[in-house]
């Protein structure tokens, strides 16, 4: 398969830049994604990870495939003992450094501000100052970042592209996973006998913070589910819907 060998930045990050772009990774895999990305920003490319099954898939193919680039995790000081496992397991078993990012502001100085258990009385600002500001910090001086986004996982990813532009952070965000399913991705799992969180074992289809993660319903179909349980919350701010954005 044959990219277009140029540099992203050289010209407008256009609509139908994009529309092509994405139309011609469709049925590439994920491995030509990490290809065509890996070709275009080199080590300027992060993979950002919550340790998840799309995030074990794309450690691992990025270690099978040669590509060494910086992977780093969010950590929000409320991650799970069994999270904190798997990365040290991971890096072990791959020789990885998984790059920490995190807010300087403790949780106790948090609680002093904003007051006690703020996941609760407002989680929209907790996930902010834990999470966004971090990241937006971290890839202030990165050109593009990986995420396990996949389209299947709710309702607000649901047309989740292959290669987009992140306004928030002003990166190019590249989906590998896009068109996948849950299924998909933990065959491969089990096909390849990768490590992942033994917490999916005990009903969490989905892992992120101890107060906003809650055992599920294992009939329910949402991937998302069990993530702020009884509240109007599905995201927690680093990933929004896509929209068709310009560089100008």
């Amino acid at each position: 398969m044959q990219y277009e060998d140029q540099n992203i930045f050289n010209q407008k990050l256009t609509d139908d830049f994009l529309d092509r772009l994405n139309s011609e990774l469709e049925a590439a895999g994920p491995s030509q994604v990490l290809f065509w990305g890996y070709h275009t920003f080199g080590t300027d490319m992060v993979l950002g990870t919550g340790f998840g099954p799309s995030g074990m898939f794309l450690i691992y193919r990025l270690w099978e495939m040669g590509i060494k680039i910086p992977i780093f995790y969010l950590d929000t000081h409320l991650l799970f003992d069994e999270t904190y496992a798997l990365k040290e397991r991971i890096e072990k078993r791959f020789n990885l450094t998984i790059t920490r990012v995190s807010t300087d502001l403790s949780l106790g100085q948090q609680a002093e501000r904003f007051g006690q258990e703020l996941w609760k009385t407002d989680p929209n600002r907790c996930c902010h100052l834990r999470k966004v500001l971090p990241l937006r910090n971290y890839l202030s001086e990165k050109k593009a970042w990986i995420t396990g986004l996949r389209r299947a996982q709710s309702k607000d990813r649901r047309n989740t592209q292959f290669v987009e532009w992140d306004p928030e952070n002003e990166v190019v965000k590249i989906n590998p996973l896009a068109n996948w399913t849950g299924r998909e991705v933990w065959n491969y799992i089990e096909s390849k006998e990768l490590p992942y969180n033994p917490l999916h074992d005990e009903g969490y289809p989905s892992i992120g913070c101890i107060p906003c993660t809650s055992v599920v319903d294992a009939e329910s179909k949402d991937e998302r589910r069990g993530r702020w349980k009884g509240l109007d919350k599905t995201e927690c701010g680093i990933h929004h819907p896509t929209q068709k954005n310009n560089i100008e």
